[in-house]
């Protein structure tokens, strides 16, 4: 680990935050990123089964997020490859209805601007769900209409919901997002990986 990302894993800035959630947990940054990398995927949080595990998308989302990439697990965690940066790097925590909280800010006023300096140019940006959106290309739109124009920000950005099974739904109702935009992500990964 270089400096930061050891400055980020020994982080406990929400300590108390997290303690008063009601999973009552502790912090535990999910760091993984290199300088260097051709792929960075900007996400949200980590989920509690990456809380868990320390390995970010370790979960059903992450199995859908593979996909819709078209790459396997081992390139996928191939930290030369890949670069995984949410906007805050340890589980928020449950709201009252089971869902995750959203990133505290707190964390990406921190860290994220240090993290994307050390990145440098990444070829390929992959924004996943709206808090990667809003800090990323200044997202002031909905998800939809976001991921709608992807077409104003690709090659090089490529934004896309969040891949939770709670946008099942949304996959449903937007069939466009795996005809037109999926094809030509998936391509563009296999351009950036084998270049």
């Amino acid at each position: 680990m270089n400096s930061l990302e050891k400055e980020i894993a020994s982080c406990r800035i929400c300590a108390d935050r997290f303690a008063a959630t009601r999973t009552a947990h502790q912090p535990r940054p999910v760091v993984w990123f290199r300088a260097g990398t051709p792929v960075l995927i900007a996400g949200q949080a980590p989920g509690a089964r990456v809380h868990d595990s320390g390995q970010p998308f370790t979960d059903p989302s992450g199995d859908r997020l593979r996909d819709w990439l078209g790459i396997d697990k081992a390139m996928f965690y191939d930290r030369s490859r890949v670069s995984i940066v949410p906007m805050a790097f340890c589980f928020p925590g449950y709201n009252a209805r089971n869902a995750d909280l959203p990133p505290p800010p707190v964390c990406g006023q921190t860290w994220h601007d240090r993290v994307m300096q050390t990145l440098g140019e990444v070829p390929l940006t992959i924004l996943v769900g709206g808090h990667a959106h809003k800090y990323h290309l200044k997202s002031r739109g909905s998800v939809t209409e976001t991921v709608r124009n992807w077409r104003d920000h690709a090659p090089r950005v490529f934004a896309l919901p969040h891949p939770s099974w709670r946008n099942t739904a949304w996959l449903k109702k937007n069939p466009w997002f795996q005809t037109e935009l999926l094809p030509v992500l998936r391509a563009r990964v296999q351009e950036v990986l084998n270049d």
